[in-house]
Formats: C-alpha cells, structure tokens, sequence
C-alpha cells in the first residue's frame, strides 16, 4: 500500500528517479522543469527542504512498498491559513484514482498538521485529468488563471475551503 510521507533527505534519489522517468509524460500537460533542474538536482533539492524547514511549505512524496517515488503533492506559499496546491503523478499510475485519493488526504493533512484553512490550485484548461482530480477531490472553479501561473499556458484557478476537526 503507497504511503503519503513528508519528503526528507533520504527520498532525493527516488524522486530525481521519479522525475527522470516521468519528465515527457509532464511535460505533455505541465511546463517540463529544463535542463537546469535535473543538472542542479542536488542544489534544488537541498532548497526544498530548507524552505519546508522554515515552514513556508511542505511538500509530501507517495512511496511505494519498494521505496519508488509514484507521485510529489506540495503546498507552497503557506501563509495566514492558505496554500497553493501542486502535485504530480507518475504515469503507470495515473488514472487509476492515485492522485484524488492523495490529494483528499492531502486536504486533511493540511488542516490537522498545518493548521490551513484553504489551498487554492491552478490547472491548464487543457489538463482535463488534473482538472478532474481537483473537482473530484472538492475544489471548485473561482476563475481564469494568469498564464503566467501556469507555463504560459491558459487555465483557472479551483479552491477547496478546508474543515478543521472538532
């Protein structure tokens, strides 16, 4: 059974492993990250973590009985009760409901363990299946995103205002 875990140092080869072998598969529907990323890995890698450290995000990684990286859920730009959600899945596993269930579960965790409220997420219009997840996971469409958010690309923004347990 896939576990959805805080990313630490020890996850770094997995998830350059998960992003080598999925980068064409991202990049038919989300701006491939270049070059640069993977020639910097370490170096960019290393920043994620500082920036979880400060508590500015949190970024989770889905792991596999075997250790292998299926899919990286972010929030990013937590402040005052909001985040941006970001995720990715890989491709053996997509559409098989991976990443809505992930997402839902990143929803609670986000509330019980950092305290959000609301996480906010932009999805290109063109990508229908991450559209689909978001809807399917409770968020809902507030309005067109800047091309700018989204690799140049046209998209909206969705919302999911969070339940705090009692």
């Amino acid at each position: 059974m896939p576990e959805l875990t805080r990313l630490h140092g020890g996850h770094s080869p997995a998830v350059l492993a998960f992003e080598r072998a999925n980068r064409a598969y991202f990049a038919a529907s989300i701006s491939d990250r270049g070059d640069a990323y993977f020639a910097d890995f370490t170096g960019r890698y290393d920043a994620l973590l500082a920036e979880q450290a400060a508590g500015v995000c949190a970024f989770y990684v889905l792991v596999a009985e075997d250790g292998a990286v299926l899919g990286r859920f972010n929030l990013v730009d937590i402040e005052e009760g909001t985040a941006q959600l970001g995720y990715r899945v890989a491709q053996h596993v997509a559409g098989r409901g991976v990443a809505t269930a992930t997402v839902r579960e990143l929803c609670r965790l986000a509330v019980e363990r950092h305290g959000l409220r609301t996480l906010r997420a932009a999805a290109a219009h063109a990508n229908t299946a991450s559209r689909r997840v978001l809807v399917k996971a409770g968020f809902v469409l507030v309005g067109p995103a800047d091309p700018a958010d989204l690799g140049g690309r046209e998209g909206a923004w969705y919302r999911r205002d969070l339940v705090l347990p009692r």
